[in-house]
Formats: structure tokens, sequence, C-alpha cells
């Protein structure tokens, strides 16, 4: 139950916030509308068809991804995760800067729209307000229902609730009946929004991963799910408001955090601060994440795996010891099996077969088959066959009917089998069988029978293999981790310095300019002519 509430309460903000931008809109020009004897009938159909339009995209969203498979669901709710984060920051950040000025910039821009295109105009400005609040509140409310969970209806109310709330607030400012401090309020819920996208950032990586898109930074950093049980209500404000899971992995948390600290760095700059301090700032912050983009790129080591651990040991079923492993030969891929103490290894080419799933882990199988010339006695006894077949006699022999010997001709065939991941050995076996065609002996006619494998066949342990496979993911898993932190995340950073010192830059630019102008007036003021007389 208190899951479904923080499930409520995110939607519900979401929804407030984006709900009163648009009615404080339609609030202003429905004003000027009867202010200059227009009636407001047109502009609420506006506004009605905008929301019809809004509402139509967000459910047509939402059937598309049912219809979807599950790997391209996954990469749909990452785009639209995507999408809502970009909007509601973009959102935030303009409505902060703003919102003292809101109400004064939105009556000009009505009177100037009325002024150039009389009450049409304005109803077309209602009703793109409108339609571009409810685009985004649907792709952002659409985001939100795709991590709750299975409670999407829920979702989808506390959307619909803050839109109610929003609506009513929007009518007593209308009407006079409130007073409301649009910029602390929007400055309080700006950070709530700032967030509730982080989560979303956060959701949409994980989805990325199931989609395949995001392979790196997977180990799982935190177990929360003590600090914050499921049924707590702490658990429903984390999980259900701000979508951080109880086991966030390494890029999840590393996204939270670029995306939650930067944001809420630029929206609680004081807006006072004059433009040499903000260059200052903005400068010294460029060169600090240059620094650790620096040292993060050249401070964790690079490593692989041994080069031990792409040869595997065998034992054939004589006991003899032999090393196997994968090399590229001059005609290919091949197989290297050294016995130990041989001067030479024996090497067999080998084709691909197709691609297999090891414990997780995509393998290509690769497979070779070699045939032998007659490679036994041509004479052969009853008991002889009897030890070659491991004790049983093949069939359509028997000791009082066909008591040998046998005249034979011999025909070997050894089939290798392997699974690699690149030129890592993850299970390997080489299985023969072996033919005589038998005469004499008390037999009516020529005899074909098998007698099995040889002694020299050998295969890898199913223990070993899965040891194996263990090792590959852990290694692809550190090495992903390594680049990371080497390449990934110093990239990252490196891109926020230079949005600081391009930031830095232009707050120079501008304070010059403004200073020019300032000059500019003072000096028109100093003029003889322009002085004025007392």
């Amino acid at each position: 139950m208190q899951g479904v509430f923080g499930i409520f309460l995110g939607t519900f903000l979401i929804g407030l916030r984006e709900g009163l931008e648009a009615t404080l809109i339609v609030s202003i020009v429905g004003a000027f509308l009867k202010r200059n004897g227009h009636p407001t009938r047109p502009m609420f159909a506006g506004v009605a068809l905008a929301v019809l339009i809004s509402v139509a995209i967000g459910v047509g969203l939402d059937l598309l991804s049912a219809t979807l498979p599950q790997a391209q669901q996954e990469m749909m709710e990452t785009v639209i995760d995507a999408i809502a984060v970009v909007f509601v920051t973009s959102m935030i950040i303009w409505m902060n800067r703003n919102a003292a000025r809101l109400k004064g910039e939105l009556e000009h821009e009505a009177q100037q729209a009325l002024n150039r295109g009389g009450a049409l105009a304005l109803v077309v400005m209602a009703f793109l307000a409108v339609l571009k609040e409810g685009f985004e509140t649907s792709v952002f409310l659409l985001a939100a229902a795709e991590t709750s969970h299975g409670n999407r209806w829920l979702a989808v109310c506390g959307g619909a609730a803050g839109i109610a709330l929003s609506v009513a607030l929007g009518a007593a400012l209308y009407y006079g009946g409130l007073k409301l401090n649009l910029a602390r309020f929007f400055r309080i819920t700006g950070v709530f929004l700032v967030l509730i996208a982080a989560g979303l950032v956060l959701g949409g990586l994980r989805t990325a991963h199931e989609a395949g898109w995001v392979t790196v930074g997977q180990r799982q950093v935190l177990d929360l799910s003590a600090w914050m049980p499921n049924q707590s209500v702490l658990g429903a404000l984390v999980t259900g408001v701000f979508g951080i899971p109880s086991d966030p992995r390494l890029i999840e948390v590393l996204g939270w955090l670029l995306y939650a600290v930067p944001v809420l760095i630029v929206f609680l700059l004081p807006a006072r601060l004059t433009a040499r301090n903000r260059s200052r700032l903005l400068a010294g912050t460029a060169a600090i994440l240059l620094i650790v983009a620096a040292i993060l790129a050249i401070s964790t080591p690079a490593g692989d795996s041994s080069p031990s651990a792409r040869v595997r040991t065998v034992t054939d079923r004589s006991g003899h010891i032999s090393q196997v492993s994968m090399e590229n030969g001059p005609h290919g891929r091949e197989l290297s099996v050294a016995l130990d103490g041989a001067p030479t290894a024996q090497r067999i080419l080998l084709v691909p077969a197709g691609d297999q799933t090891v414990d997780g882990l995509p393998v290509q199988l690769w497979q070779a088959s070699e045939v032998a010339g007659a490679d036994g006695a041509p004479a052969v006894t009853l008991d002889q066959l009897l030890a070659m077949a491991g004790g049983r006699l093949p069939v359509g022999l028997a000791v009082g009917r066909t008591p040998g010997p046998f005249q034979g001709q011999w025909s070997t065939t050894t089939a290798y089998t392997v699974l690699a991941q690149g030129d890592r050995v993850v299970s390997a076996r080489a299985t023969s069988n072996r033919t005589a065609m038998l005469t004499g002996g008390g037999l009516t006619g020529a005899k074909t029978v098998s007698l099995g494998g040889l002694p020299t066949d050998w295969s890898t342990s199913s223990a070993d293999d899965r040891s194996a496979a263990a090792q590959i993911i852990a290694d692809q898993r550190n090495r992903s981790d390594r680049h990371l932190w080497n390449v990934w995340l110093p990239l990252v950073i490196a891109g926020f310095a230079l949005a600081c010192a391009f930031s830095a830059i232009a707050s120079v630019r501008n304070g010059r300019r403004q200073k020019d102008e300032r000059n500019s007036v003072d000096g028109e003021s100093h003029r003889p002519g322009n002085v004025p007389v007392s």
C-alpha cells in the first residue's frame, strides 16, 4: 500500500507542476479575451482539442509499446525516459529563471498576440501552450508509469489528480481568491522534479541494459533492501517517487549522480550572481572537472586475463595429460593439443558451426573431423574385440557361433567439438569412433562392428567448463568496468567541463555587452542636449 502511495505521489507532482503552467497561460489568455470583449468559448474548444491530442499521444505510445517484443519494449521505454528527462530538465531550468516574472511576460506576449492577430491569435496561443505542456506531461507520465512495476493505472490517476488540482489553483488565481508566490512554488517543486527525473535516468539505464544497449557497469554496488523495505513509508518514497531500486548497479548510480548533482547546482545557483562571479565559478568548475577526468583516465590500471586462463588441461582415457588451446593458424582457427613431454603439438583446423550459450555466456561452436586409415592388426581374436569394446561383444558376435580369429579392415573417425569465447576455450572434447569390417572366424559374410572410442579420447570436465565460463564473464565485467572508469566517465566529465567553459565565456560576453549598453545609456544622458533642465 505504501509503495502504491509513492507512485501516486510522484506522478501527482508531475501533473501538478506541468498542469499549473498550462493553466496559468489559459487563465491569462481568457482574461485578455474577456477584457477585450471576445468570447472565451473558442479558446476552451482549442484547449479541449489540445488535451485530447495529448491523451491520444500517450495512449498511442502505450499501445504501441504493448505490441512490441520484449527487447523492443525495453528500447522504447529507454527512448521515452530520455525524452522525458530532456523535457523536464529544460522546463525546470527555464521556469526557475523566469518564474518570478512569468505572469508579466505571459501578459506581454498575450497583448502582442492580440495586437497582431486579434482573438484568433490568442486562441492559437492557448492551444499551442496546452498542446506543448500536454505532450510533455503525456511522455513524462508514460515514463513514470513504465517504472511503476504494474501500478500503471495508479500512476495515471496520480497524474490526473495533480492536473485537477492545478486547474483548481489556476481558477483560484484567475478569480483572485488565491495569492501564490509562483517563484517559490516552482523552486520547491523543481527540486522534487529534478530527483524524479534522476530516477528516470536510472530507470532508463536499466531498460537500456535489458535492451542490450548498455553493457558496462552492471555490478551491483548497493543493497538497500534492509534500509528501505518495500512495505515501508521510506521504501515507498524512495522507490515510488524517486525511482531508486533496492539493488542499484554501478552505471545507474553514476548516471543518477551525473544528472542530479549538476542540474541541482544549476537550479539552485543564485540568480543575482554577477556575470564576473558566475564566469569565475564556471571557469573554476571546468578546471576541476578536467583534472578529475584526467585522473580517472590515467589512474585506473588496465588489465586482462592471464594467458594461462586461455589454456585448458585435459586427461585422456589412458591417463595422459595434454594442454588444449585455440590459436590462429595459416588457414584459420585451429585447436592445439599439446601432449605433456611431446616436442610438437597436434593442430586441428576447425570450422564454425553456430552459436550457443553456456551459463549466460555467448560462445561460438567449432567442429572438426579426422578420418584415420587402417590402425588395427589384420587378424584379431574375440578376446581382443571384447577388450576393445569395453567388455561387451559387438552385436552379432558370440563365443560359440563366431569363435574367431577374424580378418579385420579398420577405420577410425575422431570428431572434435570446441565451445570458445574468442580465443578462450570454454569446453572441448575429442570423441572417436572405431569400426572394423570383419570376415572369417565363423562369420558367414563380412560384418561391420563398432568398437567405441580410442584410449586417446579426452574432454574437459563439466565443473571446469562452468568455472571457465564464470571466469570469462568476470573478466568481461572487469574489463567493461575499467573501460567505464577509463573512457566513458572521463569523456562525460570532460563534456561537463567544456559546457562550463563555454558558459563562462558566454557569461563574460554578456557582462561586457550589458556594461557597454549601460555606458551607452549613460553617455546619451550626459550629452549637453540631453541634460534635464531644472
